[in-house]
């Protein structure tokens, strides 16, 4: 798969992508406007966490992980009949496994709540995550179709699939919150029932294209293949790390919980924000990098495997760099622009942009992840990106205690925001060594002097995108505009502006990349023509 079929691929993944993250940044303003950074919002986040930790683990982690080499590796080699018995027999064994999982969290929380009976706080917490628990069976199922659907390189419906979610929680906050409940407590419990109906929706909208490619799910109780125990064999060490990280970020959102009732709102709040590039660019070619990179694995084509990285790797930091730049500059107006209304006090967007600001880096570091590990999963070697997050995650819980416990209350969040930057940083430099060694060099000196020369311009973007927003705009341009609309008209003219001068500065200092990726983007509908310059 040539790397501007790659992009192609990345271009679908991340048109879906871009609609989900807009369609989630309505979804947190109406969260914003209803709930705010209150005790209720946090509490649902928290309740939250637990089915997400699953989806991470074996919808779209560990299992996913494990299963698309081997599964196309059966595909290539023993026919779509051969592949498709493997499918529903990992299917089943996942639903069978979830389902005593949900029905033994449900039962246990209830025996919790009945017989300890604790303070608001965390029944609110407890009783949110018992209704949203199925959550957990339903998007696993998703995710493994998702990773059938990958295999066949085919992304556009696995990547339209999060959109539904987010619909259906829009629908009931405007439609239905409205007229339930007298209470916020009252009104957030239909929007966890709303998550449980969209779970039922993402599956039933997956189920047609599989239909197309042949593959018909059934049940199928013959779990002595032996691939199913290679499966295993991979996937543990990738859940036992993987299972730390999401355990990790359970621990610091209660730990924040604990420490404020309005930390994991802010948390959540702000991640969100910073997940908009990053799923539009790194989630969506690290979804295409895996079954590509499972290819030239399968194949033993390394040379191609590196020169793949090499064009991702310069193409995305091209990205993340200014774009991480852009917000730690504007972490206050963005925040200020999507959620202060209604609940969403100034105070809520003080806390919000703290957040904001400290996350911005970690594009850089999330992204670099996004690139190296599908690498080593590709390569059937699991467990070196379980040793090198084990000591990452380390570091970012002892960063994570710390500012719980010396940090100023209004910075307290703060700390666990930069425990998992400089978690993941540590993380991506690590595998990206490890990698070289193992592997071979994808080019550093090249990639090291395209990302200074990013470097460069992203800094005299910020540089310009300060200047414009706080000085130029105000006084020159919209003297006369007042609240919201001077807000919005400043935020994203200075957006506007940060980015022509960011593509005029490269396009003068770096042009190869510039010139790669104008090439690569005009040949994304007819990937029969040469592209220009070395290949890439």
């Amino acid at each position: 798969m040539r790397f501007r079929s790659i992009v192609k691929a990345q271009g679908i993944i991340g048109s879906f992508v871009g609609i989900s993250r807009v369609l989630g940044v309505i979804r947190d303003m109406a969260f914003a406007s209803l709930f705010g950074t209150s005790m209720v919002k946090s509490a649902f986040d928290v309740g939250f966490q637990i089915p997400n930790l699953f989806r991470r683990l074996f919808g779209e982690g560990a299992l996913s992980a494990a299963f698309i080499p081997v599964f196309t590796d059966s595909l290539q080699g023993e026919g779509r009949e051969s592949a498709f018995a493997l499918a529903n027999r990992v299917i089943t064994m996942l639903a069978v496994f979830l389902s005593i999982v949900s029905v033994a969290g449900i039962t246990l929380i209830s025996l919790y709540l009945w017989f300890v009976r604790p303070d608001e706080k965390a029944f609110l917490a407890m009783d949110l995550l018992r209704i949203m628990l199925p959550y957990a069976l339903l998007i696993c199922l998703v995710g493994m179709c998702t990773a059938i659907l990958n295999s066949f390189l085919h992304f556009a419906v696995p990547a339209a699939t999060p959109i539904l979610l987010n619909l259906v929680m829009i629908a009931t906050m405007l439609w239905v919150c409205p007229h339930v409940g007298e209470t916020k407590q009252q009104q957030v419990y239909w929007i966890a029932f709303a998550v449980i109906v969209a779970g039922f929706v993402q599956v039933g909208f997956q189920l047609p294209m599989l239909g197309r490619f042949g593959f018909k799910p059934k049940p199928s109780f013959d779990w002595a293949d032996p691939r199913i125990k290679r499966i295993l064999v991979l996937m543990l060490p990738v859940a036992l790390g993987m299972g730390v990280t999401q355990v990790n970020i359970v621990v610091g959102t209660v730990i924040a919980y604990c420490a404020a009732d309005w930390a994991p709102a802010a948390l959540t709040y702000a991640g969100n924000v910073v997940y908009l590039p990053h799923g539009l660019f790194a989630t969506s070619l690290g979804t295409v990098l895996l079954p590509v990179f499972s290819r030239y694995s399968t194949n033993s084509d390394m040379d191609g495997l590196k020169q793949t990285m090499n064009s991702s790797l310069r193409h995305l930091m091209l990205i993340m760099i200014p774009a991480a730049v852009g917000i730690m500059v504007l972490s206050a107006p963005i925040i200020r622009l999507i959620y202060e209304r209604g609940s969403f006090t100034a105070e809520s967007t003080v806390l919000t942009s703290r957040a904001l600001f400290f996350y911005a880096p970690g594009l850089i570091a999330f992204s670099l992840c996004k690139v190296f590990v599908p690498a080593f999963y590709a390569l059937k070697d699991t467990s070196t990106p379980v040793r090198v997050s084990l000591w990452a995650i380390l570091v970012s819980f002892s960063i994570n205690v710390a500012g719980v416990i010396f940090l100023p209350l209004q910075y307290k969040h703060v700390g666990i925001v930069v425990g998992s930057v400089v978690g993941e940083t540590i993380n991506g430099v690590v595998l990206a060594w490890i990698f070289t060694k193992k592997i071979g060099s994808p080019g550093w000196g090249r990639i090291f002097g395209s990302i200074s020369r990013m470097v460069i311009a992203a800094a005299a973007m910020g540089a310009g995108v300060y200047f414009v927003f706080y000085r130029l705009l105000p006084r020159v341009v919209l003297p006369g505009l007042k609240g919201t609309l001077f807000l919005g008209v400043n935020v994203l003219g200075s957006i506007g502006i940060g980015l022509l001068m960011y593509t005029v500065i490269i396009c003068l200092i770096s042009r190869d990349e510039f010139k790669a990726v104008v090439s690569v983007l005009k040949r994304r509908n007819n990937p029969d023509r040469p592209a220009a310059g070395n290949g890439n």
